[in-house]
């Protein structure tokens, strides 16, 4: 990995590179081979269209506005009609959204920019990635955060920190690395600093299931910080076998110590002894477990076939 003083900003792309006129023999080059990069919106309109008059300069704004991340192409209906006629146009303004070099959404008639505004947005956050160019920075961001994630993987913490940290010294709002970077302080039991780097994250780019997972595994590390230790617990337990509350806290603690396994025994106890008790509180932090460990964790597999046979025994 290089990213020698490299940056991943971009300029402002010129006002010509967002917004073209195109051409039915261009279309393929302007549009589906173009829209493999970028989502491209394509406005089918005509000189005597009264709200197409309106509609473009609504489009135009929005497209400007949102900075290459989502071109527009127009096309005049009148001089160029095969491709409006492949794709059964009718009436116009009609617009097409093209996202990884086919038709992904589109609309017709004059809309309000507010409707406009949501129609691309949406065109953006469902079109596929592009593939980063060979030898580019991003191809670079790619490959580094590769290497994180197996150093992670393998708990080589130092060196995950290490890449991690340089992936956002030249992109500081890459989701990916800041959610590793919070996993690597979670791993090493430093709660403040993880709740910190995970609170930079995007509110858009706080989804999926490595999010997901992580904020869940931080909140139960913090329930687990207010609570007793693990012998006094057994030892509330041993007195009284049915203080169901101490062996709800001591799975907390135990999934606090990497206990997992452990963490779901003394919940799926709980639920043998009184299934209902505080409003099925045992059976929903179990269900809270599995989602911070994540779908694939052996513990989460192990713990939901526990969960099954006691529920359907």
């Amino acid at each position: 990995m290089t990213l020698d003083g490299a940056t991943s900003t971009q300029a402002t792309p010129p006002a010509g590179a967002l917004v073209a006129d195109s051409s039915d023999r261009a279309f393929k080059a302007d549009v589906i081979d173009a829209s493999v990069e970028t989502p491209i919106l394509v406005d089918f309109w005509a000189p005597w269209c009264g709200p197409c008059r309106q509609l473009t300069p609504a489009l135009e704004k929005v497209v400007t506005e949102k900075n290459g991340a989502i071109r527009l192409i127009k096309i005049n209906i009148d001089e160029n009609p095969s491709v409006a006629g492949q794709l059964g146009i009718q009436s116009i303004p009609a617009v097409f959204a093209f996202a990884g070099g086919r038709p992904v959404d589109a609309f017709m008639g004059a809309i309000p920019e507010s409707e406009v505004r949501r129609f691309a947005e949406r065109v953006i956050s469902q079109a596929p990635a592009a593939a980063p160019q060979p030898g580019s920075i991003d191809e670079q961001i790619a490959n580094a955060l590769d290497a994180a994630d197996e150093a992670l993987a393998a708990k080589d913490y130092p060196r995950a920190a290490e890449i991690y940290t340089l992936v956002l010294q030249h992109v500081p709002d890459n989701a990916k690395a800041l959610i590793g970077l919070a996993q690597v302080y979670l791993a090493t039991d430093d709660l403040e600093q993880a709740r910190a780097v995970l609170a930079d994250v995007a509110e858009e780019a706080r989804k999926g299931e490595d999010y997901v997972a992580l904020n869940s595994a931080l909140k139960l590390a913090a329930e687990a910080e207010g609570l007793s230790d693990n012998s006094a617990l057994e030892a509330q337990i041993a007195a009284n076998p049915d203080d169901h509350q101490a062996r709800f806290d001591l799975a907390v603690v135990l999934n606090s110590q990497g206990q997992k396994v452990e963490a779901a025994e003394a919940l799926l106890a709980v639920m043998r002894r009184d299934r209902g008790w505080n409003e099925d509180a045992a059976r929903k932090k179990l269900l809270e477990l599995f989602e911070a460990w994540g779908p694939k964790d052996p513990a989460t597999l192990k713990g939901r076939r526990m969960l099954s046979s006691l529920l359907f025994s």
